[in-house]
């Protein structure tokens, strides 16, 4: 009951404390007296001058009946308070505010929930309350902590607990309104406000995440569910709260989040942590995207030496946030977000690489296996990202971050590659090639470009195709793969997958355009260099049915995309030289890998055969297929890939019926008026040093070269013929090579058989005949002084009086009937 005055007394106290003691009833069951009220509500409007003498008289009668628990009287005075604070919006009301917050302080100081709840209450009312000026002085720092431990509320009653937790929330809330508008009241984004702020959101966020994980998905929440559910309460006040966030203070809003998921060890497994982000990066500003992810790059670093599951979390957590910002501004961060991943990728390999040449035990080894798998993991989840961020950018810099990661790719022997592969060791190069490759997989992926001169330029087609020469097939197979992806512009790989005989490729509806210029000068400039590596990664020998697949794939894309008639031709000589070498088989493969080259070149011969529709063609091609079909079923897809195909003991007796013929070939294109010349010369793919570096298995040299030999013949008959034959008119002819005559096709023909089954000795013996002819009859004809050659395969360096010319290799110099190395 509170204390009643006399009347004398009474008479000579001020207006507004008489006005005041009037609104308390002698029952505070009764309530605040509404007549009273408004009269006090009137004189307070009237005379503002009053109401900091007000305030400061409620705020002392409000803390005498806290200390003596009279909660009735309190609720009175809070109610109070509350409609003057409505009711006034004079400049006069910031004295009353300083009461106001004094009182609220006082309730969330008490132990009592009800009266903790009472000051949030008010305080939120007063926080949606527009001043008309700022204040200069007001903090709220009380508030922040006083709110942020309600938040953390571990009352042994569950309502009561929640209640209070929902209260700390709405406090936090209103502080947030109040002040993040405030330009004065920038305080509010300082570290050791977000610390507590920040931490107590997602602490309530994270425990009804636990209560939903295990009672199953949540219903979608109604309007009342959201003020009553403290997770969907926090959640919103930390959306809004980012919303405020500007360039200036956003990092000061993230940071305490990653110090929360690591306290609370919630990277593994990272739900939470991915709700977290995906919170934050739609709650942003688009602008400042890049800010998160360099935070987030930032983590990583810093936790580069934790466990791999962890590593993984923050990854994935990355993939997501990179998933929203890739929609808006990524910002100058696109680099730097690669070279971070390369970076840690390069890590984990390493890692991985140590575990396994660290254990030796059968005990560690099983710890090194767990480990290795999660290794595999973090592996994964960078690629994901990898390929994720860079499908998402423009064109311009996807191709940047193509040529970014094909520029980390290590190759054997070489030094142009710029990532540290110094720990890694043989084992742990090979598998950051794979990762590295499976990346760029994932960015080429989806890449549409007008001309392929934009999507493979010769500075990236290069070091793509090194590795193609590899002694691995998986690189092999990702190397094609990528390929692919960048020539594959009408999207018709998906209808050649798989290796097969296709009966009519008209039901494929193979889309394709007109072969363009800047394509056609393409092929022209890079076409042998597409070939050869077709050619040298058909003979490997640890090819698997994919790597088939994919080689047929290859030549099909290159018919589709970028043959004109004359790429046709070279085609066509690449798939006769691929079934010559099966047959004669001087690589030694297996019978296996022949039959899948000869499967793999019927495919493809009635793939062209059809795409170009020259009748005479389809129906040799289809005659072929048909007779194997019926005779050496194994020369076909459809049965050597099987798992259980009988395959020959040999293919020297088999009929030439059986294989394509580069005579029936040529009659029959030359008939629709293709020019078949170069059909009868047989296609030989030169040796680079991409074989040294590669690590490829030496191969002969000499595959490039061609060297007159004849049957039967001896060096001194070559001699004797050649003397008088070698003069300035002859050397004159040989220039001139366009006319070739049917007798220098005859003679090509057997040059080359000659040097395939010819011994070696016998070769050496007459190319070393014929180098020390010409250097004698050179120096005869054009009276120079030649220095000779030291082997059969060196370089001529020619010297005429004070002039000396360059140092040219021999066989580039063509004479009449001399082919010399």
């Amino acid at each position: 009951m509170p204390t009643r005055v006399c009347c004398c007394c009474s008479a000579l106290r001020p207006r507004y404390k008489r006005l005041v003691d009037n609104i308390f009833p002698e029952d505070p069951k009764d309530g605040l007296v509404k007549a009273d009220m408004e009269k006090l509500t009137f004189y307070a409007v009237s005379a503002p001058e009053k109401l900091d003498r007000i305030g400061s008289y409620l705020a002392e009668r409000l803390s005498r009946d806290v200390v003596r628990h009279r909660s009735g009287y309190v609720l009175i005075a809070m109610e109070a308070l509350d409609q003057l604070l409505m009711a006034c919006h004079s400049q006069s009301i910031k004295p009353f505010v300083e009461s106001f917050l004094h009182m609220v302080a006082k309730l969330l100081e008490s132990g009592e929930p009800k009266l903790q709840v009472l000051g949030t209450n008010s305080f939120v009312k007063f926080a949606n309350i527009e001043e008309d000026t700022p204040s200069y002085h007001r903090r709220y720092d009380f508030f922040v902590s006083r709110f942020s431990a309600m938040c953390h509320s571990c009352d042994s009653d569950p309502e009561t607990r929640t209640e209070i937790r929902i209260a700390g929330i709405r406090g936090i809330q209103g502080v947030v309104r109040k002040t993040v508008n405030d330009e004065l009241q920038a305080t509010i984004w300082e570290p050791q406000h977000m610390d507590k702020i920040v931490p107590s959101l997602l602490f309530n966020m994270q425990k009804i995440e636990e209560v939903d994980s295990r009672i199953g998905p949540p219903p979608s929440p109604s309007a009342a569910d959201k003020e009553e559910n403290p997770a969907m309460l926090a959640e919103n006040c930390l959306r809004e709260l980012l919303g405020r966030a500007t360039f200036g203070n956003m990092n000061n809003a993230v940071r305490p989040v990653f110090a929360h998921l690591d306290h609370h060890r919630l990277w593994d497994p990272n739900e939470f942590a991915v709700h977290c982000f995906k919170v934050i990066m739609y709650s942003i500003q688009a602008q400042y995207s890049h800010h998160v992810i360099q935070e987030i790059l930032g983590h990583l670093d810093a936790r580069k030496k934790d466990s791999p599951r962890v590593r993984a979390g923050i990854i994935q957590v990355l993939l997501e946030a990179v998933a929203i910002a890739a929609k808006g501004s990524i910002g100058p961060t696109v680099l730097e977000v690669f070279n971070t991943l390369l970076k840690h990728l390069r890590l984990s390999v390493e890692f991985e690489a140590r575990d396994l040449q660290g254990e030796s035990i059968s005990s560690a080894n099983l710890n090194t296996s767990s480990k290795d798998s999660d290794e595999k993991i973090v592996q994964n989840a960078i690629i994901q990202t990898i390929g994720f961020f860079g499908s998402n950018l423009p064109d311009y810099q996807r191709s940047e971050i193509m040529m970014f990661i094909m520029g980390k790719v290590p190759v054997f022997g070489t030094s142009t590659h710029t990532l540290d592969i110094s720990q890694l060791g043989d084992l742990g190069t090979r598998r950051i090639q794979i990762m590295l490759l499976r990346s760029l997989l994932m960015v080429t992926s989806g890449y549409k470009a007008k001309t392929i001169v934009t999507a493979l330029p010769g500075s990236f087609l290069d070091p793509l195709l090194s590795p193609s020469l590899m002694e691995d097939y998986e690189l092999r197979q990702l190397v094609l793969e990528v390929m692919h992806n960048l020539m594959d512009r009408h999207d018709n790989r998906a209808k050649l997958r798989g290796i097969r005989i296709i009966p009519d490729v008209a039901d494929l509806k193979i889309k394709r355009e007109k072969i363009c210029r800047q394509d056609t000068s393409f092929m022209k400039k890079n076409g042998q260099q597409l070939y050869r590596h077709i050619y040298l990664g058909c003979k490997e020998e640890d090819n698997v049915q994919k790597n088939y697949e994919l080689l047929y794939t290859s030549l099909a894309l290159i018919t589709i995309e970028l043959a004109n008639e004359e790429v046709v031709i070279d085609l066509i000589r690449l798939a006769i030289a691929l079934q010559d070498s099966a047959i004669i088989n001087e690589d030694n493969l297996s019978m296996f890998h022949r039959c899948g080259i000869m499967a793999l070149v019927a495919a493809y011969l009635n793939f062209v055969s059809q795409m170009i529709a020259v009748p005479a063609f389809c129906q040799h091609v289809s005659k072929v297929i048909e007779i194997r079909t019926m005779e050496a079923p194994y020369f076909l897809p459809e049965h050597i890939f099987r798992d259980k195909c009988m395959l020959p003991k040999s293919l020297e007796k088999h009929d030439k019926n059986l294989y394509f013929l580069t005579n029936k070939i040529a009659e029959s294109l030359g008939g629709s008026g293709y020019s078949v010349e170069r059909l009868s010369v047989p296609y030989v793919p030169q040796v680079t040093d991409e074989d040294r570096l590669s690590r490829r298995k030496s191969i002969v040299d000499t595959v490039s070269i061609q060297v007159d030999i004849l049957p039967n013949s001896n060096p001194s008959d070559d001699v004797v013929s050649n003397t008088e034959e070698i003069t300035f008119e002859a050397l004159k002819k040989a220039i001139d090579t366009s006319g070739m005559e049917e007798q220098e096709k005859e003679k090509r023909r057997l040059v080359i058989e000659r040097f395939q089954k010819a011994p070696f000795e016998e070769i050496a013996a007459q190319c070393e005949s014929k180098a020390n002819f010409l250097h004698d009859r050179l120096a005869q004809i054009l009276e120079l002084t030649i220095r000779p050659p030291p082997s059969p395969s060196g370089t001529l360096t020619i010297t005429s009086g004070h002039a000396q010319y360059q140092s040219v290799p021999v066989y580039e110099m063509k004479f009449p009937d001399l082919c010399v190395y």
